[in-house]
């Protein structure tokens, strides 16, 4: 038996594992804290939140004594104003918390990707247009909320019905989250580049436009050609096939920490980074 300082190391243990274990406890709850920040809007109220604490600093140290009792009281009814305006998003964020898989195992990124290959080259093949977007560390949730909640699953045969014409979803886009549908029929911003040709497709527009604002990465699939595009960083890569495609999708879902840049072009005659002014 080891002994240090004179305990063993089974005391030893036994008196470290109640603080490792309230550590992880905490690290848990301040990480599903700062997601629901990151991905709401939340992220503002938290910024006007620092800036009214700084505001209440600099008024103490300026013995500004008057307007400095009026922001103090203000503070505690700003906080109640705020948990009554993020009602909704608060408690969606508790529902969440019971689907939150918070150990994915790779089998299931398998079938997540093969799944949104699969639907992929189908459209492509059949000639359905299509756009994707896959969520990354930016928060999708306005993007989300300009469309309809499916909240399903990633499968090929849902996404063919959801992008097949004269159904009410095909227009607009759909963002998955992890690994499901979470919305259909997004309304994705424009692309205000000028130096894009007009005569681009609204769906590679709006895929070019998403990837300005975030770091989402946009699959789009042309109603016209039935070529697959992939829209990452504001950049539009033309013409992917099928194992290009996986790898990229590889590349988003291989680890816990994403990834903010994706390597197009790496592969023998896949080197087409710039867009592409042809028509879709």
């Amino acid at each position: 038996m080891l002994w240090f300082g004179g305990d063993s190391i089974l005391d030893l243990l036994l008196r470290l594992w109640r603080p490792v274990l309230e550590i992880l406890i905490m690290w848990v709850i301040l990480h599903m804290v700062l997601l629901f920040i990151i991905t709401s809007r939340a992220i503002q109220v938290l910024k006007g939140l620092i800036i009214l604490l700084i505001a209440c600093f600099i008024f103490q140290k300026l013995k500004l004594d008057t307007v400095n009792w009026i922001v103090t009281n203000l503070f505690p009814i700003s906080v109640l104003a705020l948990f009554i305006i993020f009602q909704p998003e608060i408690r969606l964020g508790l529902s969440q918390i019971g689907k939150k898989h918070i150990f994915r195992t790779v089998l299931g990124e398998e079938q997540i990707i093969g799944e949104i290959v699969k639907s992929v080259i189908g459209l492509s093949k059949k000639k359905i247009g299509a756009i994707i977007a896959i969520e990354r560390q930016s928060g999708l949730k306005p993007y989300i909320e300009s469309g309809i909640q499916v909240d399903s699953k990633v499968s090929s045969e849902l996404l063919h019905t959801i992008f097949m014409p004269n159904t009410p979803l095909h227009d607009g886009g759909v963002v998955v989250q992890g690994g499901r549908i979470v919305s259909a029929a997004c309304l994705f911003p424009l692309t205000q580049d000028p130096a894009i040709s007009k005569t681009m497709g609204t769906r590679h527009r709006a895929a070019i436009g998403l990837t300005e604002e975030t770091d989402a990465v946009v699959i789009v699939v042309s109603e016209e050609t039935g070529s697959v595009s992939v829209a990452s960083n504001g950049k539009l890569t033309r013409d992917v096939d099928k194992d290009m495609l996986t790898n990229i999708l590889e590349e988003i879902y291989k680890s816990k920490e994403e990834k903010y840049h994706l390597f197009f072009g790496k592969r023998e005659n896949d080197k087409k980074m710039v867009i592409e002014q042809s028509q879709t």
